[in-house]
């Protein structure tokens, strides 16, 4: 039996179905599915689970050392809880695989970057550990009573793949080391890599065959990672809202894949000044949470619900930017305010132009419930009336017609 660890279950929410798509597209999410398909007695009970996989019916999956475990809706849809078992390694195997890796630094970069190359496993494999399952490992449990793999664990081996792909961490937990307890392993046996003896500390900095090459840029995502799920059996702790943590999660991970896209590309990135916290509280009502986080949000950014729906809005048009054009009003004077004129005179051709009335940087038309506001930076943002509030109708313009043609034609509200 293998050494017992203390690394918690991670738990993964339920995956969307996998329409017109294979459920293993790296070369170890196959193998994983081959020591499925070749143990498996009953061609039939994979079928039906590739059919129940293919249709989300595998909810939330629990990944922990030795076993992975899922409810699982048969056809009929009654649920059953599924476990796929896989043997863990023990402490001297472990000591074996850490000692191989920290030999060959390229599996370590390989790891870090989610990826299981062929020949890390074949070095493994050399020093007599074996990472990947192979025929008769993958030991089903079921309470539906079948004492072989049956559908529903089945289903949950095609959707396990889907998870190895994105991550062979997942495969090393089940082996009995979660990601954080490796990490720490591979950290403890690298030794701290000294300079050539008796070379200058000057001499060796600015000796270029002393340090590694920058390892090439990484494809962008096409899509935010997403986190784990929190809906486990655990009572939360006093005080944690998981909702909100399972939210703010979420949102970090857009967040990081919008900062990683403006890293990657070439042209130089501006960032905006810090956010306030009004306005971090609307970005992050972005993603229209549960109606408990919204509220939560509204009452930290200052506004009422309406207001932080608002709000939102013009965040989704044009950030920070936006939200100032909905929230400020501010003096047209000196310059700005004959650039303005000059605009709204030659944007329409000779009698096409609307008649409105001005107040500060807002133009609103006579007898229309649409209205445009002047951004700081001399862009035109077409505003509507709804329900007796202006609302962001659109993106900016620098031609003031452009900006009010993309409001579509409406009844005029009471309230105009």
């Amino acid at each position: 039996m293998s050494d017992h660890h203390d690394d918690g279950a991670r738990t993964f929410a339920s995956l969307p179905p996998a329409h017109g798509r294979g459920f293993a597209q790296t070369w170890w999410g196959r193998a994983w599915l081959k020591a499925l398909e070749d143990t498996a007695l009953d061609a039939r009970q994979l079928e039906a689970g590739r059919r129940l996989a293919r249709t989300g019916a595998v909810g939330a999956m629990s990944v922990r050392p030795g076993r992975v475990t899922a409810v699982v809706r048969g056809r009929d849809g009654t649920a059953h809880r599924a476990d796929v078992l896989l043997e863990e390694l023990n402490s001297g195997q472990w000591d074996r695989f850490l000692g191989m890796a920290v030999e060959r630094g390229g599996h370590v970069a390989a790891l870090l970057d989610r990826e299981m190359p062929p020949h890390l496993v074949e070095d493994a494999a050399t020093a007599g550990v074996d990472l990947l399952p192979g025929l008769g490992d993958l030991e089903p449990e079921c309470d539906c009573g079948a004492w072989d793999h049956c559908a529903h664990t089945a289903a949950l081996c095609y959707q396990l793949a889907r998870l190895l792909d994105q991550d062979p961490f997942v495969l090393l937990l089940m082996r009995g080391r979660g990601e954080q307890a490796l990490l720490e392993g591979l950290q403890s046996r690298q030794a701290p890599v000294a300079g050539p003896e008796g070379v200058d500390a000057a001499e060796a900095y600015t000796a270029g065959d002393l340090l590694p090459p920058l390892p090439a840029l990484a494809d962008l995502p096409a899509e935010p990672g997403r986190p784990p799920s929190l809906d486990t059996e655990a009572p939360p702790a006093p005080g944690v809202d998981p909702g909100a943590v399972q939210y703010l999660a979420a949102r970090t991970a857009v967040e990081a894949h919008r900062l990683l896209a403006e890293a990657l590309t070439p042209e130089p990135f501006h960032p905006e000044a810090e956010l306030t916290l009004a306005q971090d509280a609307v970005r992050l009502a972005l993603g229209t949470p549960e109606q408990q986080v919204m509220d939560r949000l509204a009452a930290g950014s200052g506004r009422d619900r309406a207001g932080l729906e608002q709000a939102t809005r013009a965040w989704g048009l044009g950030g920070a930017a936006a939200l100032a054009v909905l929230e400020e009003e501010w003096a047209v004077t000196g310059e700005t305010l004959a650039r303005a004129r000059a605009a709204l005179e030659s944007a329409w051709d000779d009698g096409e132009q609307p008649s409105v009335r001005s107040s500060g940087n807002r133009w609103t038309v006579l007898g229309s419930p649409v209205q445009l506001r002047l951004g700081r930076d001399g862009q035109w943002w077409p505003y509507r009336k709804e329900r007796g509030r202006w609302a962001p109708a659109g993106g900016p313009s620098w031609n003031p017609a452009t900006a009010l043609a993309s409001v579509e034609s409406a009844p005029e509200d009471d309230d105009a």
